[in-house]
């Protein structure tokens, strides 16, 4: 079931426990404030990569998690792989920048429970977490309106539709080149070798069609910009 209405929190003697995973400290902090002035939830940890956060969720064994797809190193869907590997029925928001047309379903397919855009209220975070822990999957309204017309027979846009042939791993690398980083730069980021780096670059110009690195380079940057909320 998908929902995004409000949820009133249930009083309860036990709080649920959050663990964030996030590489931005501000981000952290400010949803451990938010999370733990409710009288239904508190965070039990953080971590800022995935191999920690894996051995930190062992150790603290939370309720809920909030994961973020941008992570250096292994991305939050890689780490959400992993968790699900171990933890098949741990409750998993994605929480992330990215748009939701493009990374929701993909969050959804590795066994998310709920995606959410850090541009939504944050009131918002707190209906998607209860909506989770009551067994629900959460999206905003405009996702799952979306969804349901894909569903019912609606066909995706010509970008959209190319950009779902890539691997999660290309669309990284794609996202990345879009944010201006060189080769040699994404392949320290992912800890990748640079061969396997410019590897998934084929890949990616053979997939949508594109005939040198100059339009891939364009393309991705473009499609960076339209990605941003107006």
């Amino acid at each position: 079931m998908i929902a995004s209405n409000t949820l009133e929190p249930t009083r309860c003697a036990v709080k649920k426990t959050v663990f964030i995973v996030d590489d931005h400290p501000l981000l952290r902090q400010g949803l451990a404030l938010l999370i733990n002035q409710q009288q239904d939830l508190e965070v039990c940890g953080e971590a800022e990569e995935a191999q920690a956060a894996m051995q930190a969720i062992a150790v603290r064994k939370p309720d809920i998690l909030i994961v973020d797809i941008s992570l250096s190193g292994p991305d939050g869907l890689d780490l959400l792989k992993s968790i699900r590997a171990m933890y098949a029925e741990l409750p998993v928001l994605i929480l992330c920048m990215h748009d939701e047309a493009i990374y929701a379903e993909r969050a959804l397919r590795a066994r998310a429970n709920g995606y959410i855009m850090k541009q939504e209220a944050t009131d918002k975070v707190l209906v998607a977490m209860r909506r989770i822990l009551h067994g629900e999957v959460y999206l905003s309204d405009r996702m799952a309106n979306k969804m349901l017309q894909q569903y019912i027979g609606g066909a995706p846009d010509a970008i959209q539709s190319r950009l779902s042939a890539l691997s999660d791993r290309e669309l990284e690398v794609f996202s990345l080149i879009g944010e201006g980083r060189g080769t040699r730069e994404i392949a320290e980021e992912l800890h990748l070798s640079m061969k396997t780096i410019e590897t998934y670059q084929a890949h990616i110009k053979d997939k949508l069609s594109l005939r040198s690195g100059r339009e891939l380079i364009q393309h991705a940057i473009q499609w960076k910009i339209n990605e941003k909320p107006s």
